[in-house]
């Protein structure tokens, strides 16, 4: 059984967001970039197949040199090797085609991915990548299992959850609670040293969007606090300045 898993690169939850080139491009001085915290959940259930199943897991990353830190991360996890398309991944389309042009010369059984990631927020690759290679995709996938050459599968809906069956090959958008995060061990970070990464140049279209450009959110406003004996006065400041009752 062969699965790709598809991971992103993206900064720190904890960093602070500025941008450059006229508000088009983000920053990167001083930020620190972690893997997509939905794609560490696809990345985890990987490996415990591979564990279970004697699965190859495959990691593959579009985007440019500064994301191979990331990369060699997921080695350390327990993938076995990783390809990078050397792209910056800022166009869902582009990002789907370069993964799909993969994923069909290598015909993988299984690939994952997270829902969406924490950049951009799209939630879009998962389901081209699957129009593009015809075969089902399926998001936000919460529990996973494989039997044979079929997926049992727990996915999220409004108001619920849905249990569904599907034949492999499948591309499934993934998150909690399909599996934990794991953490490098110092052996598999010192394995993932000489495990191979491949970096491919990029196929297909060019990007079908761009970047107008980014705003950061309003500051916070004052507050102002009001004594606890002092009721009818939030009262009245709720309804004319705050207009929320």
């Amino acid at each position: 059984m062969k699965i790709l898993v598809c991971v992103t690169s993206v900064p720190d939850t904890t960093t602070k967001i500025a941008f450059t080139d006229n508000n088009t491009r983000l920053n990167k001085a001083g930020v620190t970039f972690i893997t997509g915290p939905y794609d560490d959940y696809a990345l985890a259930r990987a490996v415990e197949l591979k564990e279970k199943l004697g699965a190859s897991v495959t990691v593959l990353n579009v985007g440019e040199a500064d994301a191979e830190p990331v990369i060699r991360k997921c080695l350390a996890i327990g993938a076995d090797d990783a390809i990078r398309v050397n792209a910056e991944p800022t166009d869902a389309y582009f990002v789907a085609e370069q993964i799909a042009a993969i994923a069909k010369d290598a015909q993988y059984d299984l690939i994952l991915m997270g829902r969406e990631s924490i950049d951009y927020n799209g939630g879009q690759v998962h389901g081209i990548v699957g129009e593009m290679l015809g075969i089902p995709s399926i998001s936000p996938v919460m529990l996973l299992d494989i039997a044979g050459d079929t997926a049992q599968i727990t996915r999220e809906i409004e108001g619920g959850k849905e249990e569904l069956e599907a034949k492999l090959p499948l591309v499934l958008g993934c998150q909690e609670p399909i599996a934990e995060w794991k953490i490098p061990n110092m052996r598999g970070i010192m394995t993932a040293r000489t495990k191979p990464l491949k970096i491919v140049e990029p196929t297909g279209t060019d990007k079908l969007t761009a970047v107008g450009s980014y705003e950061l959110p309003a500051p916070r406003g004052s507050v102002k606090m009001i004594k606890a004996e002092e009721a009818e006065t939030l009262i009245q400041l709720l309804r004319t300045e705050a207009k929320v009752i």
